[in-house]
């Protein structure tokens, strides 16, 4: 449906790259090192990765050329009303995961599609409730699987997803950094 296009996965994420890959469509992945990922302070839950979506998306502009298309994404952890990003080491981690189990957190992905002469964004969410953990199941999970480079300290698709997610409202997809049937759905409309 797609094959004009020339896609450009503008993202680093192993994860976001397996997930585009089960579309089964023809892309490339590129990256730009050290894009700035700051974002207002006045900003909150869903506007944080749509903005931040938008942002990157921008910064590959230059790429663009009258085929060209580039999908960006940012995902973030949303809980009591405060984002966890990817924790700076093991207690920041352990912290992170302590905070959210026994509770329902939401993870929000937002997206960017962008030609030439079209931007599509949106949202998508999923709820995700933790059971109650240990501080030694914690412990595991945070030093066999060393999840720094995941927002919210966990990836639901690893052990603690198996063990700690007791109920998710929402794409499990989307958890795990891209929302691939909503994407799916507005690429069918270009």
């Amino acid at each position: 449906m797609l094959e004009n296009y020339h896609i450009i996965l503008a993202s680093n994420s192993p994860r976001r790259h397996e997930l585009l890959k089960g579309l089964e469509l023809s892309f490339e992945v590129k990256t730009i090192k050290g894009l700035d990922e700051s974002y207002p302070d006045t900003l909150k839950g869903e506007e944080i990765p749509l903005f931040l979506a938008k942002k990157k998306s921008s910064a590959y502009t230059a790429l663009l050329q009258d085929n060209t298309m580039i999908i960006t994404a940012d995902t973030i952890v949303w809980h009591e009303n405060k984002v966890l990003g990817k924790p700076k080491d093991r207690q920041m981690a352990i912290d992170m995961i302590h905070s959210m189990s026994g509770k329902t957190h939401k993870v929000f992905t937002g997206v960017c599609i962008k030609t030439k002469v079209k931007e599509v964004t949106f949202v998508a969410f999923s709820d995700v409730t933790f059971a109650n953990l240990t501080d030694e199941e914690i412990k595991f999970y945070v030093d066999k699987y060393k999840p720094f480079d995941k927002a919210g300290a966990y990836g639901v698709q690893e052990w603690i997803g198996y063990i700690g997610v007791e109920h998710i409202n929402g794409s499990f997809y989307n958890i795990m950094g891209l929302p691939v049937q909503r994407l799916y759905t507005e690429l069918k409309k270009f």
